[in-house]
């Protein structure tokens, strides 16, 4: 896999671009480009200079920029990068919220769980290769919810789900077979709020599987009479040992997990509008349980349903493998609030904050990307995704006074540099840089390149116009 220069990623990335303008297209790629190289600092600080903000502003404003324009040139550079090995890829589904209370003068926003709280929703379908690199977003949909559907949860358990928020599950799961080639293998991944009956008993097509954490008290035909409890009827069949990433009450550690399994028939829910028309669903069941935890450390428990078939241990490994994965979308998302710090913007319209979201999502798969593309292809050279003066710059910065090479580092060894920019120490078991000191690098790899650039003779720059 081959990807260009910092300096043209974004011109790479979006070359699918169609905005019915070229103008609206360069503009598109330059706006990423300035994003991408400083994710953290707010727009005027990433423009560098009004006429640039003034135009960021102006290109999020127009109505010509359809924000599915955006995900659709990002989707097919995502495609373009499935590896051509054999294979199943994975795809994982999550939902966040973009909390914009603090900007009570935005217009077009619905509500979210709390009742003074409000906002967007997004909903991400994540597309990653087998060994956990993210390829990019393949389907996203963002919503203000309809202030005058407030209130109305307890009467949505009995309507079809195409009339609740639910679909967004199968509207994800049609795209995903949409982009993807046909004989392309794929495996969906998502959390417990994706464990509802339609969504197993969609038609998928021959190679599209799911794998999603479930809800114990699901009703099957079993003695023990819930899913839970009837997994938990057998003895463990095996254990595996997975590395917990390191959560707000919780630090990273391992954790030993008993494996139990078996098939199931899930029972259609007892509120399902067309419950009596439900057949039960064959699927198997994997309980990835810790029994012995760190004193004051609550144990971990996955339950797990799939249609894939899992008949020894090694099918529930792999099971509890690929669901880890899941966390990547988590990811992109914290990348979008934390990193992109899109709640901060003030675009005082939803209209204008859907443009938005649609472009920080592609810096934000890129910044997730390049962390991990770093851990899985360390020996690659970082020409790859930084310019000569940026990984000269970059090595004078973190190694003053040595000589700088005549080749460029790795992209390990670059990631690292710019983590060092970041705050990352690189002690011994601190393992790889993540997403947070990487943007915080890349912001302060940008300035000191700025401040480079302009000890250089002045040249002329065309002026900045998209119509």
């Amino acid at each position: 896999m081959t990807h260009p220069t910092l300096n043209s990623w974004a011109e790479h990335e979006l070359r699918h671009a169609d905005l019915g303008d070229d103008r609206l297209n360069r503009r598109l790629c330059r706006l990423v480009t300035a994003l991408a190289a400083r994710p953290e600092a707010s727009v005027p600080q990433a423009a560098v200079g009004w006429g640039q903000t003034k135009a960021a502003y102006r290109f999020w404003d127009n109505p010509r920029v359809a924000a599915e324009a955006i995900r659709a040139a990002h989707r097919q550079a995502t495609v373009e990068r499935l590896p051509l090995t054999p294979g199943p890829v994975l795809v994982v589904q999550d939902t966040t919220l973009l909390d914009f209370t603090a900007h009570p003068a935005t217009t077009g926003l619905g509500h979210l769980i709390h009742r003074k709280h409000f906002g967007l929703l997004v909903h991400s379908a994540l597309l990653v290769r087998a060994d956990g690199v993210p390829l990019g977003v393949l389907h996203q949909h963002a919503w203000a919810r309809d202030p005058s559907r407030r209130g109305q949860r307890r009467d949505r358990r009995r309507k079809e789900t195409a009339q609740k928020e639910s679909q967004r599950w199968l509207d994800a799961l049609r795209a995903t077979e949409e982009a993807l080639p046909a004989d392309r293998a794929v495996l969906t991944i998502a959390d417990r709020e994706a464990d509802f009956y339609d969504l197993f008993a969609a038609a998928r097509r021959p190679g599209h599987d799911l794998l999603i954490r479930a809800k114990g008290r699901r009703r099957v035909h079993h003695e023990a009479g819930l899913l839970g409890a009837a997994v938990r009827a057998g003895p463990a069949a095996g254990r595996v040992t997975v590395t917990l990433r390191r959560g707000d009450d919780r630090p990273k550690r391992p954790a030993t997990l008993a494996l139990r399994f078996g098939q199931f028939l899930i029972q259609p829910p007892s509120t399902h509008p067309r419950r009596k028309e439900q057949a039960a669903l064959p699927l198997w069941a994997v309980l990835a349980e810790e029994e012995d935890p760190p004193p004051g450390q609550q144990p971990v428990c996955w339950l797990l349903l799939t249609t894939l078939p899992v008949g020894t241990v090694d099918d529930a490994v792999q099971a509890v493998l690929r669901y880890s994965q899941r966390w990547l979308v988590e990811r992109l998302h914290f990348v979008l609030k934390s990193g992109c710090r899109l709640e901060q913007l003030q675009l005082e319209t939803a209209e204008r904050l859907l443009r938005a979201v649609a472009t920080y999502t592609v810096v934000a798969w890129r910044l997730l990307w390049l962390a991990y593309e770093a851990r899985h292809a360390p020996a690659a050279s970082c020409a790859a995704v930084l310019e000569r003066v940026e990984w000269e710059v970059l090595h004078q910065a973190v190694h003053p006074g040595v000589p700088v090479p005549a080749a460029a580092p790795s992209l390990a060894e670059a990631v690292r540099q710019v983590a060092r920019l970041g705050g990352f120490l690189g002690r011994r078991g601190d393992g790889a840089p993540g997403v947070k000191v990487l943007w915080r690098g890349l912001r302060r790899l940008q300035d000191l390149v700025a401040g480079y650039r302009l000890t250089l003779p002045h040249q002329a720059t065309p002026p900045d116009t998209y119509g």
